[in-house]
């Protein structure tokens, strides 16, 4: 199945983007110059943006691109350079652009999803975009429900149609990360729902990755059969992403240490049996780990050599670079810290930018009065999207 023209555009800005990573983390003179117009269409007119750096390593532009909204959770891209959003407790999805108004771009309610029962962490949570949305025109969310969590596919404006249930739902650890891989299928994070036995057995739903086709049905050549698993030992990974081919998933520990993992296919990750690094051979260890204060993070995005996730408690993005081998090279890198409060969501955007979505007003934050706001962010040079 090939790409989408405006997925074509993002991998190649990803690359080139990747290809100043190092320089970047050093010194903030690396540019790419004006990009080409993509097939997504011109940038809108945005506001005036704000240059912020964090430990004097690396620079980033800011732009507010909307504000007003409450708990964003999950962005996915339209093929016309708009983005769809959720909002957690209210279950409207929106779309951000890629018309301009004075102060942003425009904010329009697309609907509400009625089905969503919104509570602690539970309600409207992850979005994905069909890869042939130009012809089927289909959205996909994962949603907390009365009695699950679970997967539907709607076309916008018409009634969702559940396609994977039956996922557990609780207070805490609901997961809902939802993205279609490179290989044209759709992945889901599901949480322990507080229940940790969860999480090791591959009958059960909760604390897994899962890989199912845009139909619902197990994906073909999953590693159990006639099973939707894909990986498992998860305590509650929210944000997905792909660096080439390669898998990655963020997750939250417990107490001790949150979680980036590579996701290989059958894999053991080793909750509730160990959290952070165990070196045991039975699980897989992560490939880089932060004390929670300073993570707990939820969105995940990816180029062809960083990682960029989002976190809640830790207020900050923090930056991996990836080895050509998919391995950590060198310190994560810490930015805005506590500049905007708790950041929740975070996509690659189709012109290399990277879209972070603020979670201020989601009981555990101190919303300020623009919140939540979605942000862009340009590495300075115009090293990622255009300045």
């Amino acid at each position: 199945m090939s790409a989408p023209p405006y997925l074509r555009a993002r991998q190649v800005r990803a690359a080139l983007v990747a290809s100043c990573a190092t320089l970047l983390l050093v010194a903030s003179g690396c540019s790419l110059g004006d990009p080409e117009p993509d097939p997504a269409g011109e940038p809108p007119n945005l506001p005036s943006p704000t240059i912020t750096a964090d430990n004097g390593d690396q620079e980033v532009v800011a732009t507010v691109l909307a504000q007003g909204l409450r708990v964003p959770w999950g962005i996915a891209f339209l093929p016309d350079g708009g983005a769809l959003v959720t909002e957690r407790d209210s279950g409207r999805i929106v779309q951000v652009g890629p018309e301009s108004t004075a102060d942003g771009l425009r904010v329009t309610e697309v609907q509400t999803i009625d089905d969503v029962v919104a509570s602690g962490e539970g309600g409207l949570l992850g979005i994905a975009v069909s890869p042939e949305f130009a012809q089927d025109r289909m959205v996909f969310v994962y949603y907390t429900a009365e009695r699950d969590n679970r997967v539907a596919r709607l076309r916008l404006g018409e009634e969702p149609t559940p396609i994977l249930t039956g996922i557990p739902k609780a207070g805490i650890h609901n997961g809902g990360g939802l993205a279609f891989g490179p290989d044209g299928q759709l992945y889901a994070s599901t949480g322990d729902a507080g229940d940790t036995d969860q999480s090791q057995d591959v009958k059960q739903l909760g604390g897994k990755i899962l890989r199912i086709t845009p139909e619902g049905k197990p994906a073909p050549g999953n590693p159990f059969p006639d099973s939707p698993v894909w990986s498992l030992g998860h305590r509650n990974v929210q944000g997905i992403a792909w660096a080439g081919e390669r898998m990655y998933a963020v997750e939250f520990g417990q107490n001790t240490w949150d979680e980036i993992n590579q996701i290989t296919k059958g894999k053991n990750y080793g909750w509730p049996e160990v959290e952070g690094r165990g070196d045991d051979d039975r699980y897989v260890d992560p490939i880089a780990q932060w004390s929670t204060d300073e993570a707990s993070c939820s969105g995940l995005a990816a180029t062809e050599r960083m990682l960029a996730t989002a976190c809640l408690r830790g207020q900050r993005l923090w930056l991996v670079e990836l080895t050509e081998t998919g391995t950590v090279l060198g310190q994560p890198q810490a930015l805005l810290t506590e500049r905007y409060g708790r950041l929740r969501g975070i996509a690659a955007a189709p012109d290399g930018s990277l879209w972070v979505s603020t979670s201020n007003h989601d009981g555990r934050g101190r919303p300020a009065p623009e919140d939540d706001r979605l942000l862009r962010l340009v590495f300075s040079g115009g090293g990622a999207g255009r300045s």
